[in-house]
């Protein structure tokens, strides 16, 4: 099982990126996924989440009305679209995905690499 992430770049506070994840070997199209991202020195922490419906989302309170989750059950991908970029949002973010089927929250099994974002000031 792969879950392969791109989309991540520099670019200035207040600009967009959009992050990618695409899954293979296994489909992914009734699990939830989600992404998480790590700034260096912290921990972990959550983003944002979709059903495997893709009918119900959740977000981290820092990024709420900026990023919007997405996913495309046919490409078995998830998306992340940033908008209004802040230099905190600098971090490498991880796409990941449930093991379980049917749920409509995220419960992290598998993980990409990771991708780097790093926004500006």
């Amino acid at each position: 099982v792969q879950l392969q992430a791109s989309g991540g770049g520099l670019v200035q506070a207040g600009g967009s990126l959009r992050l990618s994840c695409e899954a293979s070997g296994r489909t992914f199209i009734r699990t939830a996924m989600g992404w998480f991202r790590q700034a260096p020195g912290k921990e972990r922490e959550f983003v944002a989440a979709i059903s495997w419906s893709g009918s119900v989302k959740y977000y981290a309170g820092s990024v709420k009305g900026r990023f919007t989750i997405s996913r495309d059950n046919v490409k078995n991908a998830v998306y992340l679209q940033m908008n209004s970029l802040k230099p905190e949002d600098t971090a490498t973010y991880y796409c990941a995905a449930d093991r379980r089927s049917d749920s409509d929250s995220l419960d992290p099994h598998y993980w990409g690499q990771g991708t780097q974002v790093t926004v500006s000031s």
